[in-house]
């Protein structure tokens, strides 16, 4: 009766923490999905955990091909600001494939399919919120690959060498052997067993070292081929060609999922008690090495599959990101029309701005964007230039309407000093132009660039006169220059090549109010010495300043006092 009642208490005990687990689970789940509710179309506030960034550019560096968005015009536009406005995104393989999009802009007609189709796809998304929520929570599932993008494990696959499991064999055939010498001869059998024993152990701790980096990546080649199982028992139509492609793949990883059964258990892998013990067996017998050898074999053998697998999971999770960022796009979006041939943006915006001035623009050749200091030339451009990047790339554009053709888009705006490279401002900036020329005299597809202050780094004279021959090498059939300047004088030089705009500003007793709106015509105004006036300068200074700048619209002479 005794052992009745404690079998029923033990049995009760079980039953109790197995509910109690599934509760869990319950409540974890209504969470998420929760979470996942709330998060579509809101701004993400994400912390990046310590050196996942350094990882978000995986895909893209294994992907890297002539006609994607170069580090200079990533940098100028402050694309990584606009990356992680973004990235809604749950797992490593979706974000690490907005970012290749973002890089990698359309430029030939028949890529305008691909557009499409990515078009039908993220109103599809949009649009199904319950199938949407149940693909995003498969997506928490398959989560992210930690600091390391999983091309970097698999880049680094070559560095393991040719693997053999031969001598693991041997030494597991002597280990049974001395078993079998111990009941011949205990003495001997004993010093063979406890011989094989040591140098398995001291074998297996040399060779696990060396392996274990790289379970990360296979762990999370496993979570694909899971989450590529899963997705079949989705119901999204849009991806229908894509999931039966998964599928197809999938089932070429049987010996693989085979392998990884005894390849990726473990104490590190798990902490349960029957890892635990498998770890001491493992140490014995290398049974993990030799299935870690079976699987990197096959690895080796499918590296482009996992890279097909990868991107399909990938490229779908990025359109339920721009899904989900056109929605909290406050100040509206729209689809862009690329079969235009001037460019024609109305109500345009940077998406980075909270209440922004939208402005519009119409040209078939090169601008000229004169204006104050402050007064939004900068912006402006920053603006017109990530329109069109986001128009070939996620096919949405903050902005009322977009027409405008397929462009390779450069610029030359935001530079530094290369310091370390023993570079000027000046070197940095004519490089950085040069290619750009480069760009242009290579190919004949059309080409959309924007100058920042044209050669800002070098005196007034060489400025002006060297700006205005690169500005108009800039003006040919198949390209558009966007250009902001504080020269004047360009307006006039360049005005039979480029159309000029200009922003101007409300000047008060102490203070200077821009409207950030653009105007046509050159800019009449300047404020850079009343700016010093409204920040505190002495008087003095201002007035000389004043004086001599007057002085020289005059004269074309600079004078100080006293002459």
């Amino acid at each position: 009766m005794e052992l009745i009642l404690l079998i029923a208490g033990i049995a009760l005990v079980v039953v109790f923490f197995f509910v109690r687990g599934v509760n869990g689970e319950k409540r974890k789940r209504k969470k998420l999905r929760e979470n996942i509710h709330a998060a579509f179309g809101s701004g993400w506030k994400r912390v990046y955990e310590d050196g996942e960034l350094s990882g978000i550019p995986g895909f893209y560096e294994a992907h890297r091909r002539e006609g994607q968005i170069d580090d200079i015009t990533w940098e100028d536009l402050g694309m990584d600001q606009i990356f992680f406005q973004m990235n809604h995104t749950y797992s490593s393989a979706g974000q690490e494939y907005l970012y290749y999009v973002l890089r990698t802009p359309a430029l030939h007609a028949r890529e305008k399919q691909t557009l499409e189709r990515m078009e039908e796809k993220i109103r599809w998304f949009s649009a199904h919120e319950k199938e949407r929520e149940e693909l995003q929570e498969l997506y928490c599932g398959l989560g992210r690959s930690g600091k390391y993008s999983i091309y970097d494990y698999l880049g680094y696959l070559d560095g393991l060498g040719e693997r053999s499991s031969a001598k693991s064999v041997v030494m597991d055939v002597f280990l049974i052997l001395s078993v079998g010498a111990m009941a011949v001869n205990p003495p001997v059998g004993m010093i063979f067993f406890f011989f094989v024993l040591f140098a398995n152990m001291l074998s297996y701790m040399k060779q696990k070292r060396q392996v274990e980096p790289y379970l990360v990546s296979f762990s999370y080649v496993l979570r694909v081929l899971n989450f590529a199982r899963r997705l079949k028992r989705t119901a999204v139509p849009v991806c229908t060609e894509e999931w039966e492609e998964l599928s197809r793949l999938e089932k070429k990883f049987g010996r693989f999922r085979h392998s990884a059964v005894l390849g990726m258990r473990g104490s590190s892998a798990a902490g349960d008690p029957l890892s635990i013990l498998m770890d001491y067996v493992n140490m014995i017998l290398h049974l993990d090495l030799i299935c870690f050898n079976s699987m990197l074999q096959e690895v080796r053998t499918h590296l482009s599959d996992i890279d097909r697998m990868v991107e399909l999971i990938g490229r779908t999770e990025c359109l339920l990101a721009v899904a989900s960022w056109r929605a909290c796009l406050q100040n509206g979006w729209c689809s862009p029309d690329l079969d235009g041939k001037e460019l024609a943006v109305s109500g345009l915006y940077h998406p980075l701005l909270s209440e922004p001035v939208k402005n519009s623009i119409r040209t078939e050749r090169g601008v000229l964007i004169t204006g104050s200091n402050a007064s939004g030339k900068s912006t402006f451009l920053k603006a017109v230039a990530v329109n069109a990047l986001l128009a070939q790339t996620v096919h949405t554009c903050p902005a009322e309407s977009y027409r405008g053709e397929l462009y390779r888009i450069f610029t030359s705006m935001a530079l530094r000093d290369n310091l370390e490279g023993g570079e000027s401002y000046y070197i940095v900036e004519i490089r950085a132009l040069k290619r750009i020329l480069d760009a242009v005299n290579a190919d004949s597809s059309p080409v959309l660039c924007f100058v920042d202050e044209v050669l800002r780094g070098t005196n007034t004279v060489e400025r002006i006169a060297a700006s205005t021959q690169i500005l108009k090498s800039l003006h040919r059939p198949g390209v558009l220059c966007f250009a902001a300047t504080h020269d004047i004088e360009l307006t006039r030089l360049l005005q039979e090549d480029y159309d000029n705009y200009h922003f101007e500003e409300q000047v008060e007793e102490d203070d200077i109010r821009f409207n950030y709106t653009l105007m046509p015509g050159r800019a009449g105004s300047r404020n850079a010495i009343r700016l010093l006036g409204i920040i505190g300068y002495d008087q003095e200074i201002i007035r000389e300043a004043d004086r001599m700048a007057q002085e020289f619209l005059k004269t074309g002479e600079w004078r100080t006092a006293g002459f």
